[in-house]
């Protein structure tokens, strides 16, 4: 019983401290604009000591995919919590796809995570090419479990449903990664999805 007290002590700490590292560099990331701090002013924001950082991470990208793959966590817990309140398969289906797409920066605001996150990516794809895949695959898997919930109802025509989510993260996350540096357009969620929606068979949405 000591053991698993003293166990269970290690463990908080050790994801006290990556939580720390991980907080830190969102924090100099909205500061820079960018990832251009280095490992030592992430230690010191995290209030850890340099060598802690190196205990787990080996390197920035590391750091850096995990920062990525932490958001996506968060980002898919998150619009799961808000889809369990909705009863139609398309309407969190459509909610998943429009949510990503509300982090596009505003007009006039200046959104250094957004940038980050569109930037990192392609460095960390040439680098980690299977490690992002993985921290990206809630999403992935969150679209297909309600393209396949929709295809069984009768409301969409879907031969593979996993594919299908696959091509539809993918177009989403081109359309979020444009607008990061682009000015922001009306509409441009709900033209998205109904794009998708026709893509997958399904009744266009009336327009007024």
């Amino acid at each position: 019983m000591q053991r698993s007290a003293a166990v269970r002590r290690s463990r908080d700490r050790i994801a006290g401290q990556v939580r720390s590292l991980l907080d830190a560099a969102l924090e100099l990331i909205a500061e820079k604009g960018d990832t251009s701090f280095t490992t030592q002013e992430l230690a010191k924001q995290a209030g850890v000591a340099l060598q802690t950082f190196y205990r787990y991470f080996a390197s920035k990208d590391e750091l850096l995919l995990a920062v990525i793959g932490d958001a996506m966590a968060d980002a898919c817990a998150r619009w799961a919590a808000a889809g369990r309140e909705l009863d139609d398969p398309l309407a969190r289906l459509r909610l998943y796809i429009t949510s990503v797409l509300a982090g596009i920066p505003s007009a006039g605001r200046d959104d250094a995570t957004a940038r980050f996150i569109v930037s990192t990516r392609w460095q960390l794809h040439r680098v980690f090419p299977k490690e992002l895949a993985a921290a990206e695959q809630p999403f992935v898997d969150l679209l297909a479990a309600e393209i396949t919930a929709a295809r069984d109802a009768g409301l969409l025509r879907s031969a593979d449903p996993c594919a299908d989510a696959w091509y539809i993260a993918e177009l989403t996350r081109a359309v979020y990664h444009y607008y990061a540096y682009a000015p922001a357009r009306e509409g441009v969620a709900e033209g998205l999805w109904g794009f998708c929606l026709r893509a997958l068979g399904g009744e266009a949405p009336a327009t007024s």
